[in-house]
């Protein structure tokens, strides 16, 4: 045992000899079963370059976290229009947006470190926390989107992949100052150098890490992590149902990993005894895989989501924006135009008006009230929105789901018409049985003026029946006496369909050119019998044969105008 104890302590010693040697290099002793130059260690410095005729050191912290900014940057802008939003407008949340990332990194690293407030612009070696900033960049950048009239969980849609790009370079300058690792491990990837011994032993005092053996390379897991990160928001992002949800992959992504990433490391932050960023990626992984359930199943259940590039708002920006160069070049074509017409001594009145028009205040005013109009219409539509949900919500589950049997009946209701609004429309749409008799009684003439017509038009019974003394013979009397009769019964029978079909047929309008069909038939009938039909269309003439005039009968009446059946003659077909 103690010869064990002093063999390790030798090979301690060689370590630490071996270590304070090379101050600068980093070894990754499990790497491979040879030498080879990870085993051999590789050296590194901090500083990239010093500024030539300054002391002004450029550190490689900086330059990466500087790289992946500009990276996240020239992705995020390529994506801003595809989501609906301006690209201007846009650069004034993403410069206030770093500038609180900075600011809320820092504060979050001092807060819950022993690093006093005095020293809060000293982060040149370090000292900057992610969580921190990605607060501190929404909390900036998020009050200025909103002053843009942006919506800002698309910004943040745009800003998730952006913020994997960043941390997957950045977590390399961790790499440069030897920090961010983790517990021993045997693993090939396990690396050790003079300034993780130091921190170990300065700080974990119980044992539990060797400072002589290989740790963990947290920085290298992260990094990983934020590459797998991006590609699969990268892929999501077309598939995203709701503006936000990328941003809630992304804290549940990363809070899934850096929870478990967190419990290996031995520089953590803590709240009393608690790791602080393990506890905050915990409660982000929850937290966001709960919020994005319920968003999916809302938005699934009423199905009204609009996405802020469908938004009228922001196909007034997008157009405003595709409309920006064109405008420029035409204000610097018009611009110049003003100045030569200047140079000449020419009146440049009209075009320092037209430019005053199209690119001056006036434009700028017509520009924010097509924006406000497009606002106010966006506005209206969700108010819209809002009350539909409400109404649906206000239902029971009952009259969700299935109708009930009343619900039923009372939908039938109001698509069927009842019994009693079926006949209501019946005799809306048809006159009654009273109705139809006033108006025959209005469009018909009565019996009397019937017969008041026929004295006027007709001469006497006895001068009838010595007209027909004089020019009648007993075959000719014969004749118009069986014609007489033939009509009456064909009349006869056509009353009797007729009066079938009343109930099925009352047109106002063909009664009316029934009646009149028939009165022309009965007039054209006593002209063409002339003296030897009178006899027999004084017999038949009568108020109910009037009424009953019509064409159908036009071949009886060809064929009996001498006998007078123009009377018999079937309504409807005189129209």
């Amino acid at each position: 045992m103690i010869q064990a104890i002093q063999t390790l302590a030798e090979r301690s010693g060689e370590v630490w000899d071996k270590l304070n040697d090379n101050p600068k290099r980093v070894y990754f002793p499990n790497f491979g079963d040879g030498d080879n130059v990870l085993r051999s260690g590789i050296d590194i410095d901090r500083v990239m370059f010093t500024i030539p005729g300054t002391n002004f050191k450029i550190y490689w912290y900086g330059f990466l976290i500087a790289a992946g900014i500009v990276l996240a940057l020239i992705y995020g802008f390529k994506k801003m229009k595809k989501v609906g939003i301006d690209p201007d407008r846009a650069t004034d949340a993403v410069i206030g947006g770093f500038f609180g990332a900075i600011i809320g990194a820092r504060l979050y690293y001092i807060i819950f470190s022993d690093t006093p407030i005095t020293k809060f612009f000293d982060f040149r070696d370090g000292g900057l926390a992610i969580y921190g900033g990605v607060i501190g960049a929404i909390l900036v950048g998020g009050y200025i989107t909103k002053r843009k009239k942006l919506r800002l969980m698309t910004m943040l849609d745009v800003a998730a992949p952006c913020f994997f790009i960043g941390q997957a370079i950045g977590r390399w300058g961790n790499f440069f100052n030897q920090e961010c690792f983790g517990t021993n491990t045997d693993k090939p990837w396990g690396m050790m150098s003079l300034t993780t011994a130091n921190y170990v032993s300065d700080h974990i005092t119980d044992g539990s890490v060797d400072p002589t053996l290989p740790i963990h390379p947290c920085f290298l897991y992260e990094s990983l992590w934020c590459i797998a990160g991006f590609v699969f928001l990268h892929l999501f992002f077309k598939h995203r149902k709701f503006d936000g949800e990328i941003f809630l992959c992304y804290t549940g992504w990363y809070g899934l990993g850096r929870f478990f990433i967190e419990g290996l490391r031995t520089d953590s932050l803590y709240i009393g005894s608690v790791r602080a960023s393990q506890l905050l990626a915990g409660l982000c992984f929850v937290a966001s895989v709960a919020a994005i359930i319920a968003i999916r199943v809302r938005i699934h259940k009423f199905k009204d989501y609009v996405f802020f590039k469908d938004t009228e708002l922001s196909r007034e920006m997008i157009l405003q924006y595709d409309n920006l160069n064109r405008f420029e070049k035409e204000r610097r074509e018009l611009k110049s135009k003003i100045s030569e017409a200047k140079k000449n001594g020419e009146d440049a009145a009209e075009l320092e008006k037209q430019y005053e028009e199209q690119f001056g205040e006036t434009a700028k005013k017509a520009r924010q009230e097509a924006l406000d109009k497009a606002e106010q219409a966006d506005i209206k539509a969700a108010a819209e929105r809002k009350a539909a949900r409400a109404e649906l919500v206000g239902k029971p589950a009952d009259e969700k789901s299935e109708p009930k049997a009343e619900d039923t009946k009372t939908e039938e209701k109001k698509t069927e018409p009842k019994a009693e609004e079926t006949k209501t429309e019946e005799k809306k749409t048809e006159p009654k049985a009273e109705e139809t008799k006033t108006e025959e009684k209005k469009s018909e003439p009565k019996a009397e003026d019937t017969k008041t017509e026929e004295k006027k038009t007709e001469p006497k019974a006895e001068e009838t029946k010595s007209e027909e003394k004089k020019d009648l013979t007993k075959p000719q009397q014969d004749q118009n006496k069986n014609g007489a009769n033939q009509g009456q019964k064909k009349n006869n029978n056509y009353h009797s369909r007729n009066n079938r079909g009343k109930n099925r047929n009352k047109n106002k309008n063909s009664n009316g050119g029934n009646k009149q069909g028939g009165q022309q038939n009965n007039k054209q009938g006593s002209g063409n019998n002339g003296s030897n039909n009178k006899q027999n269309n004084n017999a038949n003439s009568k108020p109910g044969n009037n009424k009953q005039g019509g064409g159908k009968n036009k071949n009886n009446n060809n064929n009996n105008n001498k006998t007078g059946n123009n009377k018999s003659s079937k309504p409807g077909n005189n129209n």
